[in-house]
């Protein structure tokens, strides 16, 4: 898949990661391949600036952590990271909805199903 299609979308897969508990860069890297069947190989180039973004903003909080003499910095969601989270995901699904519709694979939203 066309990770250029991720840019828009890469603060979303983050803030759904980090919702199930703090995490570190590789470990956020890992779970959304996993998490996307290998589909979406997150490199360093666009998580770091989406992260840094994330926390700037103040939907992330991030801590230092030493685990086995390497620190590591841990991100969890703030309080507004979950609202925005929620927000995300409800355009996110509204969109792929309508991308769906467009494309014949939503029924409910086919011609003449009105």
């Amino acid at each position: 898949m066309d990770t250029g299609f991720l840019n828009g979308t890469v603060e979303l897969l983050l803030l759904a990661v980090v919702a199930e508990g703090p995490s570190y860069g590789y470990e956020i890297t890992q779970s959304v391949l996993a998490r996307s069947g290998g589909r979406f190989d997150l490199k360093e180039g666009s998580l770091y600036p989406a992260l840094h973004r994330l926390e700037r903003e103040k939907l992330l909080e991030a801590s230092w952590s030493e685990y086995e003499g390497r620190r590591r910095k841990y991100y969890k969601l703030t309080p507004g990271g979950r609202k925005a989270l929620a927000a995300r995901r409800n355009e996110w699904q509204a969109f792929s909805e309508g991308v769906r519709g467009v494309l014949g694979l939503n029924p409910q939203l086919a011609p003449g199903s009105t």
